[in-house]
């Protein structure tokens, strides 16, 4: 039977890249899990293969997702500080996402030689807010938080926090190269900062962003700055679908009527600048978020569909703004279901049965995108179960 309600087929996608692309480190390593970046995979992977650090970090937050899911309970894109703890049924068993999600943070320990730094002050700020949602989760199941999602937010915060320098008028260096401040890695650090309870840190690394990155004529968010030896910078004026998100969800978590009001003009910004046209099946029309291909694009669209969805639930947000959130996350998941398409497994997998392949751009077919026989990339279908899961948050269904 085909999946027909969002909760059915968030669980089909999850079940894809489990099993499709999930193995334990090495093969081998029991209390591990890392994702191939690719579909089908090399049978034995070497410690110089690429891996991407921060695709494996968006593992853990999908993985964290399809938990709140299965335990029943609503959107939890947000990380409260103080979250609400629960009366655990001892008769309930933990997700399996969930157990995948404690094994995937060791992977990604160990695959990164047993330590959680790297040169890229982005994605450590990625893989700090996964963790850090997984510790809530399992404070909220278990009523004692995750020691390793805690050591990790203790190291990657203080990694962010050295980068987080005067330099430049302020924000966050891209890389420990130091020689470029950018959206990417400012955002989401100062969402984390911003969820951590370092609250003025966070707001000066928004303002920072308004005041240096901010397009007014756009009212979009641009993507960095050099700084030049001479003292000078240099604007890089490219605008990226996934920068949006997370300034999206820090002005969010920050709140105030200053800082919402600029999440709902970023919010008709998107809607205007950062869509597609598409055509529904029955010939009704709609507007998407635009794709941004294959390779690290092919989690751009799912990250600001991510903010997008804490925005939509948010009460101090106009309705018009939130119905707006709301809207574009809908349809581009419609849009991606579209395009959907079951696959038989590779014969050499043990458990057999199908994948669902899903396409990188929303209203394409995964057919054309990605022809039976192709290697299917990982941020491409992670970026799909998200918005899939995002889907589920938004109606319940």
């Amino acid at each position: 039977m085909q999946p027909s309600t969002w909760a059915e087929r968030a669980q089909a996608a999850a079940d894809s890249v489990n099993e499709g692309f999930g193995h334990r480190l090495a093969g081998f390593v029991p209390g591990t899990w890392i994702g191939s970046i690719a579909r089908p995979a090399r049978r034995i992977g070497w410690p110089w293969d690429p891996w991407h650090y921060w695709w494996q970090a968006h593992y853990l937050d999908c993985l964290v997702d399809a938990s709140w899911r299965q335990l029943g309970t609503g959107p939890h894109n947000a990380m409260p500080e103080t979250p609400q703890r629960t009366a655990r049924d001892p008769s309930s068993e933990e997700p399996r996402e969930l157990r995948l999600a404690w094994d995937l943070l060791r992977g990604i320990r160990g695959r990164n030689f047993l330590q959680y730094r790297n040169a890229f002050y982005d994605d450590m700020a990625w893989l700090a807010l996964a963790a850090g949602r997984a510790d809530q989760l399992t404070e909220r199941i278990r009523h004692r938080g995750l020691r390793n999602a805690r050591t990790a937010m203790r190291v990657l915060g203080g990694q962010l926090a050295s980068a987080d320098t005067a330099d430049g008028g302020g924000g966050l260096y891209w890389n420990t190269k130091r020689i470029f401040k950018n959206t990417p890695a400012t955002s989401p650090a100062a969402l984390f900062f911003a969820r951590t309870g370092e609250r003025e840190r966070a707001q000066a690394l928004v303002d920072w962003l308004g005041a240096t990155l901010f397009d007014p004529g756009q009212g979009l968010y641009l993507d960095g700055i050099n700084l030049n030896n001479d003292g000078t910078t240099e604007l890089m004026t490219d605008v990226w679908t996934y920068n949006q998100g997370p300034v999206l969800g820090a002005l969010v978590a920050l709140g105030g009527p200053a800082n919402l009001a600029r999440a709902e003009a970023l919010i008709a910004a998107i809607d205007t600048h950062l869509t597609i046209g598409w055509e529904t099946h029955d010939g009704a029309r709609g507007r998407t978020l635009r794709g941004d291909g294959a390779g690290d694009g092919g989690l751009f669209m799912g990250i600001l569909a991510r903010y997008l969805t804490v925005a939509a639930v948010n009460p101090s947000l106009s309705t018009a703004a939130r119905d707006t959130a709301k809207r574009l996350v809908l349809d581009t998941a419609e849009a991606l279901w579209s395009g959907a398409e079951e696959r038989p497994a590779p014969k050499d997998r043990r458990r057999g049965g199908t994948y669902w392949t899903f396409p990188q751009t929303p209203g394409h077919a995964a057919s054309d995108e990605y022809p039976p026989g192709s290697r299917v990339e990982l941020s491409t279908q992670l970026q799909a179960w998200m918005v899939l899961e995002f889907a589920h948050q938004l109606t319940g269904a």
